[in-house]
């Protein structure tokens, strides 16, 4: 059977089978792999047997409570008949109208409010007829408030036969497709505006020289830059809080805490790991946090709790080479910073042209709840903080 995904996830896709029929397993061998829409879920041999049938070939849409395959001489096969009532009562239960004590999912809730929809015109597909996100999403849709959807789904203009016979057309993951509807819909929902400075990174980088080797053998972990900007970030947090807040329908929600995401390339998609109380956290235990969240997100291992509940978030697009760019909020997040490359440039510096390595800092922000003022005071606080990194201690 499809294993446990989530309490928000309804449905996954079957990606790829290790075994074909006909196979013998041994328990807790791994029979397939599962893509949600944000990570990789490995499925276990329940009991050891001989796989006879896969109910569900590679390509096919499951949901939580489907089949996948049978496995026979063992214990398992008496089992499967099994789930079947409890997915018929969820059929039946999603169909009619929810019990009262069956709790929504938190983000429908808010998708709700924002769009001025009641409950009652929304279908739920979760278990026990609970509304999920995505089922508000489709009930926004079908009363035609909101156009993205229908203007994504234009249909492509006519190729020619001879481009066509050289294209190649390969279906969207899961995660790449929850990307482009999460980005979409960043899009479509906050006011967003990005404003820009710059920093002289040559005291970070003096800092960084210095006690590098003295912070690996202490720690074990390298001092990279990110522990500066995460540092940064929350010290200018502190000070204009609305940049960590979020919008609940008409409330704004304040964080007494800092949830960093981290925004992270990998061979699937972007994924933004969540460290969680970063203000709480010394230099160390970041970068411990970064790598082993970083390592994780580069093998597919990263659970959904831990990509859950961030309330900011930094994008270092510089490792890729990027000079600027202006990155899109993560919502409900109010509130995202764009680093960049690191590049010597020529700097006037009281009265005479030097050369200082210099970056760029991007902050995006939610013009709903964050002022113009606010915007610029924070990322001048983090540039005064990276020019300076001795304010850090002084909490200045």
């Amino acid at each position: 059977m499809v294993p446990t995904l989530g309490e928000s996830v309804t449905e996954a896709t079957v990606s790829t089978w290790f075994k074909q029929v006909g196979d013998t397993v041994s328990q807790d061998e791994m029979l397939c792999e599962l893509e949600t829409d944000k990570v990789s879920v490995e499925v276990p041999a329940p009991a050891g047997g001989v796989l006879s049938e896969i109910t569900a070939p590679e390509g096919t849409t499951v949901d939580a409570s489907a089949k996948l395959g049978v496995i026979s001489g063992s214990a398992s096969g008496e089992l499967e008949p099994a789930p079947a009532p409890a997915q018929n009562a969820d059929a039946a239960t999603a169909t009619g109208k929810p019990g009262k004590d069956v709790e929504d999912a938190p983000s429908a809730k808010k998708a709700m409010a924002e769009a001025g929809i009641s409950r009652d015109q929304v279908t739920g597909s979760g278990r026990d007829g609970r509304i999920m996100k995505d089922d508000v999403a489709k009930a926004v849709a079908a009363a035609g408030s909101a156009p993205a959807p229908q203007a994504s789904s234009a249909p492509r203009a006519p190729v020619s036969a001879d481009d066509e016979s050289r294209e190649e057309r390969v279906k969207m993951t899961r995660l790449r497709q929850t990307i482009a509807r999460r980005l979409k819909d960043s899009q479509n929902t906050a006011a967003m505006l990005t404003t820009y400075n710059e920093v002289d990174m040559t005291e970070v980088m003096a800092l960084r020289d210095e006690y590098k080797d003295l912070f690996l053998k202490k720690h074990g972990v390298k001092l990279g830059f990110m522990s500066f900007f995460t540092k940064a970030c929350v010290h200018a947090l502190k000070e204009v809080p609305e940049v960590n807040a979020e919008i609940d329908g008409t409330d704004v929600v304040y964080k007494n805490f800092v949830h960093m995401g981290i925004a992270a390339g990998t061979p699937t998609g972007l994924v933004v790991p969540v460290i969680r109380d970063a203000d709480a956290m010394s230099f160390a235990g970041i970068e411990k946090a970064i790598a082993e969240k970083g390592a994780k997100a580069r093998d597919g291992k990263l659970s959904m709790a831990e990509m859950q509940g961030g309330t900011f978030t930094i994008s270092n697009g510089g490792v890729y080479g990027s000079l600027m760019s202006s990155p899109i909020l993560n919502p409900p997040q109010s509130g995202i910073l764009g680093m960049h490359k690191i590049q010597d440039r020529p700097m006037a510096i009281k009265g005479q042209v030097v050369i200082r390595p210099m970056m760029y800092l991007a902050l995006s922000y939610d013009h709903r709840i964050v002022d113009g003022k606010g915007a610029v005071t924070f990322l001048v606080r983090v540039k005064e903080a990276l020019e300076d990194p001795r304010r850090l201690l002084m909490d200045l």
